[in-house]
């Protein structure tokens, strides 16, 4: 497809004749988030918004999880590098309210692993559908940074904030029916082979709705995140963009490589 030729990270399948198009994460290591993947995944909403022939997107991931989410390299430059920290601050943001501005409906089918940009992408779509087995972990602090990213944007308003900041702040991996049970997402099914098969119909379905009707009913719902929590969410994304420079994540670096617990002992607070 020329019209997605240049996003040459990501794997855009269709649209078919519903009008639904498979944007597929596609990529080693559990489809990470490479340098390069995440300002494509930051910019391609833009280009289904625009698409004439999409109707409705669904987001799934390759293999045997939805997304590892971002390659250790990418994390080392955010720690030494301010340029890199800079453009990849404003792809996260681009990221989220891409996806809320998209006027197309967005389905995501997440499986196994989900992680990072992928995991952001996948809770802020309109109907998201996961198995029981998943296993969604926001590890920011665990990586010695805040959770930024959409965290601070939509869990709050999804599944409340006591469960919000348990999972936040203590990084624990939650299952897809966990997940489910809480309202952080729209569906769990109960087989891995009914995954699929479910979000596909779930986007024809929305893909096949009075258009302007789906599509005013979701801007008229995503201003609860444009309004009430956008400059929440401005404020937690610097703070995690500001962490990166800290000692805490190349700590948190440090030991996701050595494949040992992280030592924060002994750094204090910013305020210590």
């Amino acid at each position: 497809m020329s019209r997605y030729a240049r996003f040459e990270h990501l794997r855009v399948d269709g649209p078919d004749e519903d009008g639904v198009v498979e944007l597929v994460l596609d990529g080693p290591n559990l489809n990470a988030v490479s340098e390069a993947a995440h300002g494509d995944l930051a910019e391609i909403w833009r280009e289904f918004d625009r698409d004439p022939a999409v109707n409705a997107v669904l987001l799934r991931g390759e293999g045997k999880g939805f997304s590892a989410g971002g390659s250790f390299d990418l994390v080392e430059k955010l720690t030494t590098d301010f340029e890199a920290r800079s453009r990849t601050m404003r792809e996260a943001r681009d990221l989220v309210y891409n996806i809320i501005d998209c006027s197309k409906p967005i389905v995501s089918a997440i499986h196994g692993p989900a992680v990072g940009a992928g995991l952001v992408a996948g809770v802020l779509a309109d109907v998201s559908v996961v198995t029981k087995t998943a296993k969604i972990v926001d590890g920011h602090t665990r990586l010695g940074v805040a959770a930024g990213d959409h965290a601070a944007i939509c869990w709050p308003l999804l599944c409340g904030m006591a469960k919000a900041k348990y999972y936040l702040m203590t990084c624990r991996p939650m299952t897809g029916e966990e997940a489910e049970r809480i309202g952080l997402v729209s569906l769990c099914v109960e087989e891995d082979a009914q995954l699929l098969p479910t979000a596909r119909d779930l986007a024809r379905e929305l893909a096949l709705g009075a258009p302007n009707a789906v599509r005013w009913t979701k801007q008229s719902l995503n201003a609860w995140y444009r309004q009430i929590a956008g400059a929440i969410f401005d404020s937690s994304l610097a703070l995690e963009f500001y962490g990166f420079a800290g000692p805490e994540a190349r700590e948190g670096l440090a030991s996701h490589r050595e494949r040992r617990k992280p030592d924060f002992t002994g750094r204090g607070g910013a305020d210590a």
